[in-house]
């Protein structure tokens, strides 16, 4: 049985409390959270007890920790967990600065401790099904790859200022993804972005509608969208064409029903926003975390996985602001 302990208690920590409770190899010992009443609120939902940080961190009855709390706390906690022995859950991004998420992977390294980095769309069952028909070579060689993202509404101009950018904050997800169905390494980067939905987004230096090109060595191209509104639902949809066809995954709607009438056919809105369109990602995403930290396995996606991510972010960000292509790092 893997005893988990949570750090921050807001949306996120919360949808990893309840998937922690639907696994039978794992049980939720404890949560912390900087705001006492976000603790006591997120116990009592779930029936355990609150602890302060640091004690969750030293806590002797506690094997693991999933890390939900704002970016700028992850680099402390990842080093306190990591020097007390215990595997780490992490949400992404691992930290905004690269150099930073390098400095956190040597303390994972030196310690010897799992490390998962909550990419949870590779998860998705239709993701997933979709990149095992590609590697099963369905499609033969992967040419080109589409990927868009779209949120029903933007974010606070508060939670803009401090989210590191759409690059790093919202697409993140998305060059993940790209990794995750190219079959190789994206080496350049052509990013755009404009201020179309809301002027408090352009007011903290960020963009509220964005695209990148991503070019692999072999000349694979893959081609990301994000937008930070739409009027139908959250917006989630993955393409792949190959030499020998193309796979995709549309939006999941709320329902299945379908009309038919003189004026056409109609169909549901796609579901709501991320929480509902990828809960069952989060759940298998936690249970493959505990399987992996349980048997000794290594936990995919691990820190390797966030830094090169970060990289992609990080120089799609160099592109929007100098208006070049730029290479991505190694």
């Amino acid at each position: 049985m893997l005893r988990i302990g949570i750090l921050g208690c807001g949306r996120i920590g919360q949808v990893h409390a309840h998937s922690i409770q639907r696994i039978s190899q794992a049980t939720l010992v404890a949560v912390a959270d900087a705001s006492a009443d976000a603790a006591k609120a997120c116990a009592r939902r779930f029936g355990i007890e609150v602890r302060d940080t640091a004690g969750i961190l030293a806590a002797k009855d506690i094997d693991a920790v999933v890390i939900a709390t704002s970016t700028p706390t992850h680099f402390d906690m990842i080093h306190a967990a990591a020097a007390e022995g215990k595997a780490i859950f992490c949400e992404k991004p691992i930290d905004l600065s690269s150099e930073r998420v390098r400095t956190c992977i040597d303390a994972i390294e030196r310690a010897g401790v799992p490390f998962m980095t909550a990419f949870n769309q590779r998860f998705d069952p239709h993701f997933g099904a979709l990149r095992q028909r590609v590697k099963d070579g369905e499609i033969g060689d992967v040419e080109t790859v589409s990927i868009t993202s779209r949120d029903p509404a933007p974010p606070p101009a508060a939670y803009i200022k401090g989210s590191g950018g759409i690059f790093r904050d919202m697409m993140i997800h998305d060059l993940d993804m790209a990794r995750f169905v190219l079959g190789e390494e994206p080496v350049e980067v052509f990013a755009v972005g404009s201020n179309l939905i809301d002027e408090a987004i352009r007011e903290a230096g960020d963009v509220d509608t964005a695209a990148v090109i991503l070019t692999t060595a072999s000349g694979r191209i893959c081609q990301i969208t994000n937008s930070r509104r739409t009027t139908y639902g959250y917006d989630k949809r993955l393409e792949v064409h190959g030499s020998k066809g193309m796979l995709r995954v549309s939006n999941v709607l709320e329902n299945l029903v379908e009309s038919a009438k003189i004026t056409g056919f109609q169909s549901a809105l796609s579901q709501p926003f991320f929480l509902e369109r990828f809960e069952a990602a989060y759940l298998a995403e936690m249970k493959h975390f505990v399987e992996a930290v349980s048997t000794g396995s290594t936990p995919i996606p691990n820190a390797q996985d966030g830094l090169r991510a970060q990289l992609i972010a990080d120089a799609a960000t160099l592109s929007w602001q100098e208006g070049r292509a730029v290479a991505i790092p190694k």
